[in-house]
This record gives C-alpha cells, structure tokens and sequence, in this order.
C-alpha cells in the first residue's frame, strides 16, 4: 500500500503522520524534541527517525512515496556537516523516497489550509512572522531571538512587565494585580520597602537565563482581565507589534489566510481576541501542530495540488 509520512519536530516533541493517498491515517508516532538548535544533531536526527518508525510501525518502509519533515531549527541544515548527520540517520529508515525538510512554519500554514499563499504568525516564547508563497516561506518578519528582537512574544511580554513593575516601584505603590503576581513570582513578597524590592526583583531577573522571562506572561493576560491599566498597555502594544509584523508581509486589501500559532495568540487570550479584531474578516486559523500540513505537502508531492486533506478516520 502507497503512504506518505509528514513530521512536526519542534523544540519540545516530534509528531509522525502516515496517511495513504486517500488521506486515510495509517499510523502516528512521537519521539522528544528535535530542534537541531536546541538539541545535538545526533539526538534531533535520531528522534525524528524514531517517531516515523512508530508511525509506519506496520507498513512497509519501501511503500513510502513521500516524506516530509517540518523542522524547527531547519536553516541549521545547511550546513553540510549536520546535513550528514541527517541523512545518514533517516538513510537506515529504508524509506522509498528521500526526505524532504522545510520550516516548521511552512507546515503549521499547510496544516490549516491548502490555500498556496498566505501569512503565518508564530508568537510562542518567541515571534515571527512569514509570507508563504507556493506553500514556500518566501519572506520573514522577526524571528531574530530575544537579544535583538522577539517583539510580541512571550518573552517581550514578560520582559516589559518586569520593567513596568521596576517603574512603579521607583514612583508608586505597585498595588495592580500584574505587580503583585510578578513580585510574587519573582521574589516571593510584596513588602513595604520599595527600594529593596526595586534591588531584589533586579537581582531575580538577572540571575536565570533571560529567556526565563517569558514566564510573566501569563499574569500580563490575568491582570488583563481585571482591568489592570499596566497590563492593558502591555496587551495593547504587544497586539500593535503582531498587527504591524502581518501587515509587512502582506499587500492592502489582500485576502489570503492567516494562520496563528502559539500561547500568545492563543484563542482565548487577550492578545489573540484582540489582534483577530483588528485583522478584521480576513480568513484566520490557529494552528496547533504542523504533522497534518507536513503529511498534506508530502501528499501534494506525489499527486499534486489536488491531494486529499489528511483525515482522522483509519482506513478500515
């Protein structure tokens, strides 16, 4: 029997798909993550492999016609030692066809749509924003990490709620709901002496990895909720970012999809009713994983556009 295989790998976990070329689910296998950034290449390599095995754990590998791999992290392959690895690694697979990688964000995008172009949003712990053409990403907006940029992330958010807290404590008494979750969290108390909190909450910022920041976003999206003024504001210039990063990768007046991933943008939160309001009518879907994006890209390679959309039913 003729299948494809698709694959989400992300910094956290792998997902496999194998459906056949009616778009009937075959199998599904998970492995840890395979970020080759965040994980040696060995390891991102190694689990990869592991969750196609499982997924194509009773099928013939040779009956495979296309596979393909969103990967966090893919741009690490072009160098061609990692690439190696990669491929010496997949090779043992005995697949009938070659694995082909894209970005992960080319498959979040084919995961919600089978429309060719369009935008896809990532605002996770970091952001970024790209123009998807021919189901290519063909231009970025951010994606340049927490030192440089990550604007409307997570970590932005979490960021600018320490700083907003530091402000009120050098002028006000910080007695929001945002202030007291995050010197809680940070410190343990919301005593009197302002000064010391003001050295102490410096201090825990400093002392973990920066990234640990984006920890404080989910009380900015509490404080939200109760009407806390410094939380408005931060939920208020996070949606401006976001807004703005679709905007650039897109024409006026366009109507093609937009496709949203990540906690930030997540459909119950703040930031995600918000920026949904200000994109107006536009088409719009939030994406969880990309495996079904991947497995339909795989499908696409073998019949072309007009490749079923992968279905949860098993082919009986």
């Amino acid at each position: 029997m003729s299948y494809v295989v698709g694959v989400d790998a992300g910094g956290t976990g792998s997902r496999a798909l194998a459906v056949d070329l009616d778009g009937f689910r075959l199998g599904r296998g998970a492995s840890g993550g395979a970020n080759p950034n965040s994980h040696p290449y060995d390891v991102a390599a190694a689990r990869i492999a592991e969750a196609i095995t499982l997924a194509i754990r009773d099928l013939d590998p040779a009956d495979c016609k296309a596979c393909v791999v969103g990967m966090a992290g893919s741009s690490k392959l072009t160098d061609p030692q990692v690439a190696a690895v990669f491929h010496d690694t997949w090779g043992a697979l005995g697949l009938g066809c070659e694995i082909r990688v894209i970005t992960d964000q080319e498959a979040a995008f084919a995961s919600m749509t089978s429309e060719p172009s369009g935008t896809i949003l990532v605002a996770g712990t970091g952001s970024i924003a790209s123009r998807i053409e021919n189901h290519r990403m063909s231009r970025v907006v951010g994606g340049i990490g927490w030192l440089l940029g990550d604007e409307g992330s997570a970590y932005w958010m979490g960021r600018e709620a320490v700083r907003a807290v530091l402000k009120l404590l050098e002028t006000h008494v910080p007695d929001g709901p945002l202030a007291q979750a995050v010197l809680i969290e940070a410190i343990g108390t919301v005593g009197d002496d302002h000064q010391l909190l003001w050295q102490r909450l410096i201090t825990a910022a400093n002392a973990e990895q920066p990234i640990r920041l984006a920890r404080f976003a989910p009380f900015v999206s509490a404080a939200y909720a109760s009407g806390d003024p410094v939380a408005v504001d931060i939920v208020t210039r996070t949606v401006d970012v976001l807004a703005g990063m679709v905007a650039d990768t897109r024409s006026p007046g366009e109507q093609s999809p937009i496709v949203l991933i990540g906690s930030v943008v997540g459909p119950e939160s703040p930031v995600g009713v918000l920026l949904r309001e200000r994109l107006g009518d536009l088409p719009i879907y939030f994406s969880t994983e990309g495996a079904t994006g991947a497995v339909w890209l795989a499908a696409v390679d073998v019949l072309g556009p007009s490749a079923p959309r992968p279905s949860e039913l098993v082919r009986g």
